[in-house]
């Protein structure tokens, strides 16, 4: 397993990383993720570490909690060889401080984030989506104290805009605050808009990318071709979860399955092993969470790691994935002092 620099720290991260939402699988929503309990979430995590990924993604929010307390009981006795990295933000009770960004929902999702894991400290602790009510200040700061009191060791954000992030990364210079130092978003072969303004920000201010749903919400497993009807066991026939993710017009996921189909024929590789692979060729890219209903799958998608495409290879990939630009991005593209083209 290949590690490397969680953005502008000294914490090394394996390139793979392994997703919780699919234990639990309580609520309609992550049913159509999984449904790992704990001895499979055990399971999954004793092949990871046999595998040398020992980085594991989750979320208070991720059925309702009950996926960081079956990670805590499968890293029980391996606290020290893992890293966890967790969630907060998005609505977790019924009352007006249960949700968002305040240094009342952060302390206190922290602390309960803490008992659910088994643990008294989390490796990266990060801000699921960003709250424009709460003052920034007020979540950095909150952030900056769990990070002196020894219970959180880095922050991070997901799901930001660019100016969200940059403005969090200015305020914690301007008070000597903790920084922000990886970005969990979305991006994979048919989902490149995380190029147009947040890979630049990444390179320019160094933070790691630490990228969800790289399959593209299910469509690039390899289970979904032209003229074939959806399968059955795929979260996109759930209508609850297809509707919860990225939209892909059609024709265009065809055009790059088609392309990674050829790939797959010179390489003797699959599906998900070539989407992977060629995110972890990207810029910024720290670690990929990949996600497994079973062992099988996660046997797969570890099976990305230890080749690498061809430059000529993924210059094909990158053709067949292109989609025009949004205003600015397509203007600053055509401009040759702009150090930081993207596809």
């Amino acid at each position: 397993m290949e590690f490397r620099q969680l953005g502008y720290s000294g914490l090394k991260v394996p390139v793979l990383s392994l997703g919780t939402g699919t234990f639990g699988g309580s609520g309609e929503f992550f049913k159509g993720f999984g449904n790992s309990q704990e001895e499979e979430a055990t399971r999954l995590v004793d092949i990871c570490l046999e595998h040398g990924l020992n980085m594991f993604d989750s979320a208070d929010t991720y059925s309702m909690g009950l996926a960081e307390e079956i990670l805590g009981k499968a890293i029980k006795g391996k606290r020290d060889k893992v890293i966890i990295s967790t969630k907060t933000t998005f609505t977790m009770g019924p009352g007006p401080n249960d949700v968002g960004s305040s240094r009342f929902k952060i302390v206190k999702s922290c602390e309960d984030s803490l008992r659910r894991l088994g643990t008294d400290y989390i490796d990266l602790y990060q801000m699921h989506a960003f709250d424009a009510i709460t003052p920034m200040e007020e979540t950095l700061n909150a952030l900056d104290d769990l990070v002196r009191a020894g219970k959180v060791r880095y922050i991070g954000c997901s799901n930001y805009s660019g100016w969200h992030l940059m403005k969090s990364i200015a305020i914690s210079e301007k008070y000597n605050l903790a920084r922000m130092v990886a970005h969990q978003a979305y991006y994979s072969l048919i989902g490149r808009d995380y190029e147009w303004e947040l890979m630049q920000l990444g390179i320019d201010q160094k933070v790691g990318a630490v990228v969800w749903s790289p399959l593209g919400w299910g469509r690039l497993t390899g289970k979904l071709r032209r003229g074939h009807p959806m399968p059955e066991n795929t979260r996109l026939n759930n209508p609850v979860t297809a509707s919860g993710g990225p939209q892909v017009p059609e024709e265009y996921l065809y055009k790059v399955v088609d392309a990674i189909d050829e790939i797959a024929a010179e390489t003797g590789k699959t599906v998900p092993q070539i989407a992977l692979n060629w995110l972890l060729q990207r810029p910024t890219v720290s670690t990929v969470i990949i996600g497994a209903r079973n062992e099988e799958q996660l046997i797969q998608n570890l099976g990305a790691v230890g080749w690498n495409l061809t430059a000529n290879q993924v210059a094909r990939l990158d053709e067949a994935s292109k989609t025009p630009m949004a205003y600015p991005y397509w203007h600053q593209h055509g401009f040759s002092r702009n150090p930081f083209p993207v596809g």
